[in-house]
């Protein structure tokens, strides 16, 4: 159950064999997916479908026919207006929307591009859908990112955005899913198409300036005067994703002193440091990839990084360097429903299953409604959307939170407001993200939090997101006595277990973007009581897929 760290974690990219591009490109147009291969279907995972064109996982065919399941799914569903359309820069990236503009023009679909051919954060296009459909009951619009997130470089996704600006639910997913693989086994004979210059030039494809609409409406969400008065100096690594060119425009509009520390797109991301199994992957809570940012802690009173699609964030504080996730996420939750009055009174603290339980003392002391939901970003789109939901967050460093009037701002992750928010705290308070965050430890407890990460292949996956309550029969976990073992948050699965006590818990789930299965553990006794928790928890997951 332990992942082995790899030598060569936290090491320049360079050190390792970068991704051929050339090849990758090739394999995106020449290979074709076989549908009675699992591996090799279209599947939705957490957000979107993913995969290499390597491994024929994710390749023309693919794209081809989730754009036309997703055009046919908006027919089946009643959503007629424009869609907007988001890429990040992964190399499969620039064919990916080649693909889908092919298809979305045939098909006849008004559809919103990135001006220039900017690259356009996942943030950007929900806060995009939204600021459309705001008022309207008709014509409402939707978007498609082209995306694999963090993954590495070899990587591509895709994911779709209804009206509702966040991820789509399993419905959704399920049916363009569904409907894809069967365009695939059909020969994409259902799949219309047009030329790609065709394409870009048809009265239906229209540009849309992103970068400049998104930046615009962040003192709807940030108290950026603040920061611009208090002279916190601020810096940022895009890590090469979507937002490289929004940075440098929002210090500029804002006037806030905000460095970027580099602009630079490599489809390799050989700038990068390597994860923790010795492969690129654009993780900025990771501290293994997060290592060129680390070293210029000292240079800023607060630093920060977004992942490819800038829809995560980390952020490092001059006092204890890369704040874990879990660590951040309780800072930020701590300030926000503190610091926004217009949000309702009754507004509720959102995370998910896996996140630290210091959430719950955060909204238990502010006297807020704690909602706890499986991992999926997904979970918190409604409450995002009508108000219910200030803040929703999970540990893998992914949160979105109301503008300041209360109105949903982005229903998805935003990596961009998440980071900034580090800037505003430490303006306001005096203090950087860290310091606050031991405050709160001092007054509510100070959690020991942990995250393994291993290698597995699809069928442990499948055994382990089937774990039932009553294959866990163990009464205690590290000491204590166990108080809740559950497959379910907010009455919806979670793909996995939890195990609860008095001072700790364990959960196991395997992820549904890469093949690895991932273990959290949490303490409110230290650092060997969680090991031992994770040890426990070890024994007790083999002991349950054994069964």
């Amino acid at each position: 159950m332990s992942a082995k760290i790899s030598p060569l974690a936290g090491k320049p990219a360079t050190e390792s064999q970068p991704v051929d591009v050339p090849a990758l490109l090739a394999a995106y147009h020449d290979l074709k997916p076989d549908p009675a291969i699992a591996e090799q279907r279209v599947a939705f995972g957490t957000s979107g479908h993913r995969g290499s064109s390597f491994d024929r996982s994710f390749n023309e065919w693919h794209v081809f026919a989730v754009v036309q399941a997703i055009c046919d799914y908006r027919t089946h569903v009643g959503v007629d207006g424009p869609v907007f359309v988001g890429i990040d820069t992964h190399a499969l990236s620039a064919p990916a929307f080649e693909s889908t503009l092919e298809v979305l023009a045939a098909n006849g679909v008004e559809t919103q591009v990135s001006t220039g051919g900017e690259f356009t954060p996942t943030p950007a296009v929900s806060h995009a859908i939204l600021v459309h459909n705001r008022g309207r009951d008709r014509g409402l619009a939707d978007g498609i990112v082209i995306t694999p997130s963090h993954n590495p470089p070899e990587s591509g996704g895709i994911k779709y955005n209804p009206p509702h600006g966040g991820p789509a639910d399993t419905d959704a997913t399920g049916w363009i899913a569904a409907r894809a693989n069967a365009l695939i086994e059909g020969g994409l004979r259902e799949v219309k198409r047009m030329p790609f210059a065709q394409a870009r030039k048809a009265s239906t494809t229209h540009d849309y300036d992103f970068l400049q609409r998104y930046v615009g409406d962040l003192g709807d969400v940030l108290d950026l005067d603040t920061v611009r008065a208090s002279g916190v100096r601020m810096g940022v690594d895009p890590l090469g994703g979507a937002g490289v060119h929004y940075w440098r425009a929002i210090g500029e509009r804002y006037g806030i002193d905000l460095t970027v520390v580099s602009e630079a797109v490599d489809p390799t991301f050989s700038f990068m440091s390597l994860d923790w199994d010795g492969r690129v992957r654009m993780d900025p809570s990771s501290a293994y990839a997060m290592q060129r940012l680390i070293g210029l802690k000292d240079r800023f009173d607060v630093a920060f990084a977004c992942d490819t699609d800038h829809d995560r964030h980390g952020v490092v504080a001059p006092s204890v360097g890369l704040m874990p996730a879990n660590h951040y996420l309780a800072t930020a939750a701590w300030y926000l429903f503190q610091n926004r009055p217009g949000w309702r009174a009754d507004a509720a603290v959102g995370k998910t299953a896996v996140s630290t339980a210091l959430l719950d003392r955060v909204a238990a002391h502010l006297g807020r409604p704690l909602r706890e939901v499986p991992v999926g970003f997904k979970y918190f789109v409604s409450g995002l959307y009508d108000g219910s939901l200030g803040f929703g967050c999970e540990e893998s460093a992914g949160a979105s939170f109301l503008a300041k009037d209360a109105s949903a701002w982005s229903t998805d992750k935003d990596g961009i407001v998440a980071a900034l928010l580090a800037g505003e705290i430490t303006a306001r308070l005096g203090k950087d993200p860290g310091e606050v965050y031991a405050g709160i430890t001092e007054r509510l407890g100070n959690p020991a939090n942990a995250r393994i990460d291993a290698p597995a292949n699809q069928a442990q996956k499948a055994k382990l997101s089937k774990l039932a309550p009553d294959q866990v029969t163990s009464s205690t976990l590290a000491g204590d006595a166990i108080v809740d073992v559950t497959n379910k948050a907010g009455g919806q699965p979670i793909g996995g277990i939890k195990v609860i006590s008095a001072n700790g818990w364990f959960a196991a789930r395997p992820s549904g973007t890469e093949d690895i299965y991932k273990v959290y553990g949490e303490s409110f006794r230290g650092e060997a009581h969680l090991r031992t928790i994770l040890e426990e928890a070890q024994a007790m997951v083999d002991r349950a897929l054994a069964g």
